[in-house]
């Protein structure tokens, strides 16, 4: 039984009773702060993992690409022997993306006290991403308003948006080119947050199905078997 069955069974168990403990028993109080702990613990793992050098950059499942809008410039710069300056960029995107992530652990955090009773059920008899679907329902267009100025400033530290314009200066140089614009900060805002739910998924994953991942007495309680 994985604990997201498990969870079920005891939310339904607890919910006949009173909220006062007994033995062999958890209140509805005790599973909703088991489930915002696992959640807690999750985000920390991600945010700790992408927020750092490489986080996303050396990553294959969530390494943020050149914006689509740039493979004209590859071709052209690659032709030209100047594909150095798209990889510059290339990294420095994810620089961005890594440098921006650990702000967005306050807002998840935030987003994990304000589950209600109700929130906590819908998560237990949904699917088994259930938590995570819950966060990209409600934190998406919140999380991407919030960390759009954290990302612009990354861009600008990482050397993101000089790497940028040294690229369209070249290309710009070559003959009979179509003009090409990329918005750099919705790229990485869109690309960061994907990833950030990716691992999101996994770490829910991991807490249901791993004893060893229930790394605090709570969540030993909850949803050990």
């Amino acid at each position: 039984m994985d604990w997201l069955q498990k969870g079920k069974d005891l939310f339904k168990k607890s919910s006949t009773t009173s909220t006062v403990p007994t033995v062999g028993t958890l209140t509805n109080s005790e599973i909703g702060s088991g489930l915002k702990e696992a959640l807690r613990v999750g985000t920390e793992r991600v945010v700790a993992s992408l927020g750092r050098t490489d986080g996303f950059y050396a990553d294959p499942d969530v390494r943020i690409p050149l914006p689509k809008s740039l493979e004209t410039v590859k071709s052209v710069l690659d032709q030209a022997g100047m594909s150095s300056l798209l990889d510059d960029l290339h990294l420095k995107l994810n620089r961005a993306a890594e440098e921006a992530t650990p702000k967005a652990k306050d807002l998840f955090w935030k987003s994990i006290e304000e589950m209600t009773l109700d929130d906590v059920n819908a998560i237990y008899n949904g699917p088994n991403d259930g938590a995570t679907r819950y966060f990209q329902k409600k934190m998406t267009p919140e999380l991407a308003a919030e960390m759009r100025p954290i990302v612009e400033n990354s861009l600008f530290q990482v050397g993101a948006i000089q790497a940028y314009d040294r690229v369209m200066v070249k290309y710009r140089t070559m003959p009979f080119v179509p003009d090409i614009k990329a918005n750099l900060s919705d790229h990485v805002i869109n690309k960061g947050i994907e990833g950030i739910f990716h691992y999101l998924a996994k770490e829910e994953a991991a807490i249901r199905q791993n004893p060893a991942k229930r790394t605090t007495e709570l969540l030993r309680k909850v949803f050990g078997k």
